[in-house]
């Protein structure tokens, strides 16, 4: 869960379980996102060292080490963006009002996307463009998801 309050306060992220391998693997992608994100500037995270970003207010939040969403199956489709497949759940897809959470669910560790809804429509695309090289140059493609 994601306490934020004004933009210049930390948004504190929960830290997930996470192998010593996959928080190396964690750490390198957070280092490599974007200083801006769909025009928002980064913001400080609480803790630290959390293995999460957030940009703007509402935030933005992008979160490594996360488990596979429980509405995915091999049957769910994915956004595409820069070679990268981004699940969506259903549900959220057509409701522009949606907060929606997109995943990287192809790759390993997982990242997640946690996007509010003032930045639908146009942000979601603008956000999944903009990680994509994050996340191909630091995590392993497992399993393409289309």
């Amino acid at each position: 869960m994601t306490l934020s309050g004004c933009a210049d306060e930390p948004i504190t992220l929960e830290q997930p379980p996470v192998s010593a391998e996959d928080l190396a693997v964690c750490n390198a992608f957070i280092d490599d996102v974007p200083r801006r994100l769909a025009g928002e500037e980064r913001r400080k995270v609480n803790p630290a060292n959390s293995l999460g970003a957030a940009w703007g207010d509402p935030a933005i939040i992008v979160r490594c080490g996360v488990d596979v969403p429980a509405e995915f199956d091999e049957l769910a489709h994915c956004e595409v963006a820069n070679d990268v497949g981004w699940f969506v759940p259903e549900d959220v897809i057509a409701d522009q009002e949606a907060d929606v959470t997109f995943t990287a669910v192809g790759y390993r560790p997982i990242v997640s996307i946690e996007m509010p809804h003032d930045y639908r429509p146009e942000g979601g695309a603008a956000v999944i463009a903009e990680l994509a090289q994050p996340v191909k140059d630091n995590l392993e493609l497992v399993d393409d998801c289309e």
